[in-house]
């Protein structure tokens, strides 16, 4: 059967685009529909635009400091206008790179939603196109519970858009992108408040990291409010709201931030129309090929309910190009060691097992760790301290996890990602010579491990 294309992709964010961009290299006639923005999440609402606003809000303590090495400077004002300005200059400027990035792979360019009319066919604009393969990248949305005030709360949409910096904020919730948004908003100089229904915010991550980072927040003079559930949200009669908690407790603030989650982007999208199945919490249920039931359909990326992380879907959309069209270079993702960082101030990254995972997986552990206030902050009166561990088998010396709290930890733990990839022991970090004086030697140097 002849068809239009040999792969339509809906939706032109990391995945998408890194599918369709290959595909088209690899000699396939590839389409890309996208109704709202190129870059998806990530470019537009997501990791470079917080990014960017963590950088500004880093300047507060920088400036501060500054003063020690024998620098006169003083912030006098921070302009929220002006921040978002250049950030949506910035994100302008992607996007017409990505537009850029698909026509000149040979990319067929849909603006318009699409939907699914059957397992080969796609609907933009009112015209139908067929395809050999669909692939299904629309990415998630944000997702707010269903509470009284609802209307009045912001999400990490609309966040980045917002019209003038609020005086006070309720950040709600628990994830990376909660503490990564409270960071900001107290760095920029909000009143800042923390709210989480748990006992501690980054469920997952090593217990040691989450208490760590508690404590250097705590310094910082942010409020943190766990095991607080919002039960309501009521606007005042000067704009302001009023939240009250299922304790009975109540606060006033400018503006709620939620950050409690994200949904598949599955509206409209015409599922009803073909085999698709979803898993039990919504998403789009796919084999290891990222094949849907309907096999000519197939899903990568936030939608399939997977890891969040935009490297993670570029990586997912390589593989898809190249196993239906380059089929000698194909190789599947591998999941495993996979670092990720956490935006919060100050930073976290880690990769590999925590602390707890490792324990719960059966090995028997090493750990190794250590809390050193860095030398940037060792002539002023800033107790920021830094915080790394190793997670080593006792078995095998292999490391098996590596975690930071502390300046540009992202940046550090990408190399310690590689070492770790590699099979990296705890002897190959003891006899690697470290870097003097960084804050990174410390990871091969730390040769006791903890009670």
């Amino acid at each position: 059967m002849s068809y239009d294309f040999d792969l339509f992709v809906i939706g032109a964010g990391s995945g998408g685009v890194r599918a369709a961009r290959f595909a088209a290299s690899f000699g396939a006639r590839v389409a890309v529909a996208e109704s709202r923005y190129l870059g998806g999440t990530c470019v537009n609402v997501g990791c470079v635009p917080k990014k960017l606003m963590v950088y500004a809000a880093h300047f507060h303590d920088d400036f501060q400091l500054s003063r020690s090495f024998g620098w006169d400077v003083e912030a006098k004002s921070f302009d929220w206008s002006t921040l978002i300005r250049n950030k949506n200059t910035e994100i302008e400027r992607l996007n017409a790179i990505y537009e850029k990035l698909l026509l000149n792979s040979g990319v067929t360019l849909l603006n318009g939603h699409a939907k699914l009319i059957d397992a080969h066919t796609v609907a933009v604009n009112g015209q139908q196109y067929s395809a050999e393969h669909i692939l299904i990248a629309v990415g998630g949305w944000p997702q707010v519970p269903d509470i009284p005030g609802r209307e009045h709360v912001t999400d990490s949409n609309q966040v980045f858009f917002l019209p003038e910096q609020p005086k006070r904020v309720l950040v709600v919730g628990g994830c990376y992108i909660a503490v990564e948004f409270a960071s900001v908003f107290h760095g920029l100089g909000s009143e800042t408040q923390l709210a989480y229904r748990g006992d501690l915010f980054l469920r997952g991550f090593d217990q040691d990291v989450r208490e760590h980072l508690q404590q250097e927040l705590l310094k910082k003079d942010m409020t943190l409010r766990f095991n607080c559930d919002v039960q309501n949200i009521d606007k005042q009669a000067d704009k302001s709201l009023l939240i009250t908690f299922k304790d009975g407790q109540t606060t006033e603030v400018d503006c709620v931030f939620y950050a409690t989650g994200r949904r598949p982007m599955l509206d409209n999208l015409g599922l009803e129309n073909v085999n698709v199945k979803l898993d039990k919490q919504g998403h789009i249920a796919v084999n290891e090929l990222y094949q849907t039931s309907e096999s000519s359909i197939l899903a990568i990326g936030d939608v399939t309910g997977g890891m969040q992380l935009t490297p993670v879907a570029l990586a997912e959309g390589m593989a898809v190009a190249r196993r239906l069209f380059r089929k000698e270079e194909y190789r599947p993702v591998d999941y495993n060691l996979i670092p990720t960082a956490v935006f919060s101030l100050p930073n976290i990254a880690t990769v590999g097992l925590s602390e707890e995972q490792a324990r719960a997986d059966g090995f028997a552990v090493q750990v190794f760790k250590s809390t050193f206030r860095p030398m940037k902050l060792s002539l002023s009166e800033q107790q920021e301290r830094i915080f790394m561990k190793l997670i080593v088998d006792e078995k095998t010396d292999r490391v098996l996890g590596c975690h930071m709290v502390g300046p540009a930890a992202g940046e550090l733990m990408q190399g310690i990602a590689v070492a770790l990839k590699a099979g990296a022991t705890k002897q190959v970090f003891d006899d690697t010579i470290g870097i003097h004086p960084t804050a990174a030697e410390e990871f091969v140097t730390m040769r006791t491990p903890s009670a």
